[in-house]
């Protein structure tokens, strides 16, 4: 069997608190408490209450007036909430106390708890202890945040099903094969080149390559995966008077940007939060391209051109009204056809000529005016983005998940270089299957380290 070095982190008995809701005026606030000790706690907050917290079954809840341990000072009515390990989020000993909202009737209560003896909860360490309990993998921690974080429908539908394990699973499933190949590898070690099988080096290359078709799949939702966590960058850019204000007011919904017909208007990025198709976007008016003797208009043709190079997508604008000069012709040539879309705009208005686009370069006529083209605008940026309807129907992965994937997938293929040389590689290609099977086994919580935990719950609000 494969021998995984595994850090396991202690988890304090000390209950754990935090308010569990927003601030601000609400009909109801929840401290949560979780930990050894928690019922107990609870006990010292309602000490007028026949039946104690302590002494209540799981799954059950009463209302009480909340006391301050220590004045004595009534603080609030509230309903207390009873959990019994390990049928709680956590898998410890829960009390969660639901008072009247606002922040400070939230904060008396919470400063009771920690009078009573919990100490203030660390960002996600409730999540973070339901982890370690074994109420979650990591990558159902991480859809929490997600899902709270969730700014679309469709960003909301992918975070809840990783969170029922979807992309849990198939990860468990790969480290668990992966373990396995490593398992009988190491297994062969123990014979002489002589006695070794004459097809080992066959079965367990294809079983390798199996295991790596499954895993490319999974690095390729990559781009996907980043479009409904991040949102896709997309920048409309063009020379002065293209028509770009008028594109991301229109697109909006609203007047936005300033449009006027004196050039140079637009100085600097102007971001603005969009969905297409359920996918979040950020995007981004930009200043004219164009050469100018003014400081602040070209610092802000500077930062368009660089966001025009981080961009997920190029809306790149071109004014067929007007003749398609040199400088609209070195700017068009200049950019990635993969990841532009050319918008001929005001198309309501007489043509001033042909332009002249690079083949293969997606176009649409467009007319802010009128609200023709934005349709097929929306359309193209859909196609060029890589969403349609079939897309986010499996799990899709995050940034530290693809990493971890593709270290696996250089470690299997080195594996693989190993095994295809005979069988005096045979421990080369075994350590490699064993770092490919450590590469999985990150993504799930397999094998951790409290780096890795303090780096992914460091991302959650404190009470989550």
């Amino acid at each position: 069997m494969v021998s995984m070095s595994i850090q396991l982190q202690s988890v304090s008995d000390a209950p754990i608190a935090a308010i569990a809701t927003a601030t601000g005026p609400a009909g109801v606030c929840v401290v949560r408490v979780s930990g050894a000790g928690a019922l107990e706690l609870g006990d010292r907050l309602v000490p007028t209450v026949g039946q104690k917290p302590s002494q209540r079954e799981g799954g059950t809840f009463f209302h009480a007036r909340i006391v301050h341990p220590v004045t004595g000072e009534a603080l609030d009515d509230a309903v207390l909430l009873i959990y019994r390990a390990p049928h709680s989020y956590t898998g410890e000993q829960t009390l969660e106390i639901q008072g009247h909202g606002g922040a400070i009737p939230a904060r008396r209560l919470l400063e009771a708890v920690l009078a009573a003896g919990a100490r203030l909860a660390e960002p996600g360490e409730f999540t973070k202890r339901a982890f370690l309990n074994g109420r979650l993998d990591l990558t159902q921690a991480e859809a929490v945040c997600d899902f709270i974080q969730a700014k679309t429908e469709k960003a909301a539908h992918v975070a809840r099903a990783q969170l029922d394990g979807a992309l849990g699973q198939r990860i468990g499933l790969l480290y668990d094969r992966m373990t396995s190949l490593c398992a009988e590898v190491e297994h062969l070690l123990d014979f002489d080149e002589g006695e070794l099988p004459d097809t080992f080096a066959i079965e367990v290359g294809r079983g390798l390559s199996s295991v790596e078709a499954d895993i490319s799949g999974l690095v390729a939702t990559w781009n996907e995966g980043h479009l409904l966590r991040d949102g896709a960058l997309v920048v409309i850019s063009g020379l002065p008077n293209a028509g770009k204000s008028s594109l991301l007011n229109a697109l909006l919904g609203l007047k936005r940007a300033i449009v006027h017909d004196e050039p140079g208007t637009t100085r600097d990025v102007i971001e603005e939060s969009f969905a297409l198709d359920g996918v979040p976007l950020r995007l981004m008016d930009t200043a004219g391209l164009r050469k100018t003797d003014n400081e602040v208009e070209r610092e802000g043709i500077e930062r368009a051109r660089t966001v025009m190079s981080q961009a997920d997508l190029n809306i790149h604008l071109v004014d067929q009204s007007v003749p398609f000069d040199e400088d609209a012709e070195h700017v068009v040539n200049e950019l990635s056809a993969a990841r532009t879309v050319i918008g001929l705009t005001k198309c309501d208005l007489p043509s001033a000529g042909a332009v002249s686009l690079p083949i293969g370069i997606t176009q649409v006529r467009l007319s802010a005016a009128t609200g023709e083209g934005l349709e097929a605008l929306r359309s193209a940026m859909i196609a060029k983005l890589g969403l349609d309807h079939d897309s986010f129907a499996q799990p899709v992965v995050a940034l530290r998940h693809v990493t971890e994937l593709r270290h696996a997938m250089q470690h299997a293929q080195r594996a693989s270089e190993a095994l295809a040389k005979g069988s005096e590689h045979l421990v080369i290609a075994a350590n490699q299957l064993r770092d490919a099977a450590e590469a999985l086994g990150r993504i799930v919580g397999r094998v951790y380290s409290d780096d890795l935990l303090n780096t992914i719950f460091g991302r959650f609000c404190v009470g989550k």
